[in-house]
C-alpha cells in the first residue's frame, strides 16, 4: 500500500504506463498529509542526505541515573541508529514455527489481576479473510494498557482481555487475501488501531481512528502481550529493516501519537512549541519529533534528570513546574518575544496542565491535548479565547501513514527511544509500579520470557 492510500488519499494513487512499464504519476514528491512547505524541505533534505551518507550521530545522552537501562536505541557497537546502520537481527525473526499454545498476559475481569498463562495459538486455518498471525517478539507498555485493565475510562474494554498495542514482530501466517498487504517474514508492528472499515468518510479522509467500526488492540481486540497475535493485514505497520524491533515497539503508540500531535499543531519550521511532560515516555519523543520538524522546543517537566534529558534531546529551554511560582509567566518568558509559544502539546495526564497551557500559548496559538486524564475537563473563557483566537485541537492517534513516518524518522537517526527491557512475566509487577507512579520512561517486554 502506498503512502497516499495509507493517508486516506486514494485519488493520488494513479498509475500510468510509460514505454510498456508501470510508472507512478501525480505529485508523488509531496505527502498529502498536511505539513508545512518548510517541513517538507527539511525532511526531504534529511532523506536525500541519508541516501549518500550515514546520518550524523546524535549528541550522546549522559547517564542520568544509575539505571543502566536508560539508553538510546543503538546498533551493534553502540552506534546511534541511522538509515544505513547495520543491526544485529534477532534470530527469532526467521523462525516461523506456529505452536499449539503460547504464553499470554490475561486479565479476566475489570480491575482483575494479570495472569501469565498458556492460551491456544490461532492456526493458519483459523484466520479470517484479511487477517495475519504475528509472532510478537517485543511489546511496549503504555499507560492506556493499565487504564484498560482497571477499566477506569468512560468507555469499557472487552474481558477477558489480552492487553498491549505496541507489538513488534514478524508475520508467520496469512489469512485469505492478506497477501495483498504483507507476506510471511515481514517485520510489522501491532499498534492501537487494529482495524477499520477503510470505506467510511472518516477512513477516506485519513481519520481511521475515528471510524465507527474501528477495533483497538488491547482494548476491543486482543493485543500484543502474548507470543502470537492476530491482526488485520491492512493495518499492521511495516518496520524499517534498520530499526531493531525492541526500539520500534514504543514508537507504535508513543511515537506515532506525538508525531501526529505535532502535525495537528500545523506549525512551520522556526516556530516554538511547548512540550508538557518533556522528560516522560511520550514527551521525550515529542521533543525529538518537534526538532525533526524544525521547531524550537520548550520542555516543561520537573527534576534535574528530566531537565538534562529534555535539553540533551534538543529542548532550547526548560521550565520546572514545581519550582516556578508563576508557570504561565515562566513559559512566556522562555519565548523570544515574551508572548508565549505558538503551540503547546500536553503529553502529561495532569488536568491542571491543560488550563495552564491555554493561558500561556500566544494569541492565535493552539493547544493540542494528548494525555488522557480520566474525569478531566478544559475550562475556556469564551471572550478571551475568541478575542485572542486561541484554539484547542485534540489529537487522538495517527493513521497508517503517520505510523510509517514516525518509524522512518527513527530509522533515519532523528529520534531515539529511551526504554528498559523486561520480561512479559514481569507484567503484573510492572502494572503495580505504574499504578503507584514508580515507572520512569518506556518499558518494553520480551514476549518470550
Amino acid at each position: 500500500m502506498c503512502k497516499f492510500c495509507a493517508a486516506g488519499s486514494v485519488a493520488r494513487h494513479s498509475i500510468a504506463t510509460v514505454s510498456g512499464s508501470a510508472a507512478p504519476t501525480g505529485s508523488l514528491a509531496r505527502s498529502l498529509v498536511p505539513r508545512s512547505r518548510a517541513l517538507q524541505t527539511k525532511l526531504g533534505a534529511s532523506r536525500q542526505t541519508a541516501r549518500t551518507f550515514d546520518p550524523p550521530k546524535p549528541a550522546a545522552v549522559k547517564p542520568l541515573t544509575s539505571d543502566a537501562w536508560l539508553r538510546p536505541a543503538t546498533a551493534a557497537g553502540g552506534r546511534a541508529l541511522g538509515r544505513f546502520s547495520t543491526i544485529a537481527r534477532d534470530p527469532r525473526e526467521t523462525q516461523f514455527d506456529i505452536p499449539k499454545t503460547h504464553r499470554a498476559a490475561v486479565v479476566d475481569e475489570p480491575g482483575g489481576k494479570v495472569h501469565i498463562r498458556d492460551v491456544p495459538t490461532p492456526q493458519p486455518k483459523d484466520l479470517k479473510r484479511g487477517e495475519v498471525l504475528v509472532k510478537v517478539i517485543y511489546s511496549g507498555i503504555c499507560h492506556t494498557d493499565l487504564h484498560a485493565a482497571i477499566n477506569d475510562w468512560p468507555i469499557g474494554a472487552k474481558f477477558p482481555l489480552i492487553g498491549g498495542h505496541e507489538g513488534a514482530g514478524v508475520v508467520v501466517a496469512l489469512g485469505e487475501g492478506a497477501d495483498e498487504h504483507v507476506k510471511i517474514g515481514d517485520r510489522v508492528g501491532i499498534k492501537w488501531l487494529a482495524d477499520s472499515c477503510l470505506s467510511c468518510s472518516f477512513c477516506r479522509a485519513g481519520n481511521e481512528p475515528n471510524c465507527q467500526h474501528a477495533q483497538n488492540h488491547g482494548f476491543t481486540w486482543d493485543g500484543s502481550f502474548q507470543e502470537y497475535a492476530v491482526s488485520a493485514a491492512r493495518h499492521v505497520t511495516p518496520i524499517p529493516d534498520d530499526l531493531p524491533l525492541d526500539a520500534a515497539a514504543p514508537l507504535l503508540c508513543a511515537g506515532v501519537t506525538v508525531w501526529k500531535a505535532i502535525k495537528v499543531a500545523n506549525l512551520t519550521a522556526g516556530q516554538t512549541v511547548a512540550i508538557v511532560g518533556s522528560g516522560g515516555g511520550l514527551g521525550h519523543l515529542a521533543v525529538q519529533y518537534a526538532k525533526a520538524a524544525g521547531l524550537r522546543v520548550i520542555g516543561i517537566d520537573t527534576g534535574a534528570e528530566k531537565e538534562q534529558l529534555s535539553r540533551s534531546l534538543g529542548a532550547a529551554a526548560f521550565v520546572d513546574f514545581m519550582k516556578e511560582k508563576d508557570l504561565v509567566a515562566a513559559v512566556k518568558a522562555a519565548t523570544h518575544d515574551g508572548l508565549g509559544p505558538d503551540a503547546a502539546i500536553v503529553a502529561a495526564s495532569g488536568a491542571k496542565s491543560y488550563e495552564q497551557a491555554i493561558s500561556y500559548i500566544r494569541p492565535a496559538g493552539v493547544l493540542v491535548p494528548v494525555g488522557l486524564p480520566p474525569d478531566a475537563s478544559i475550562s475556556l473563557d469564551v471572550f478571551w479565547s475568541v478575542f485572542e483566537t486561541k484554539r484547542v485541537v485534540p489529537s487522538y492517534v495517527g493513521n497508517r501513514q503517520d505510523a510509517i513516518e514516525s518509524l522512518q524518522l527513527a530509522a533515519d537517526g532523528l529520534v531515539r527511544v529511551m526504554y528498559q527491557t523486561q520480561k512479559l512475566s514481569d507484567l503484573p509487577s510492572i502494572y503495580d509500579k505504574m499504578h503507584k507512579g514508580q515507572v520512569a520512561g518506556r518499558i518494553v517486554v520480551d514476549c518470550s520470557l
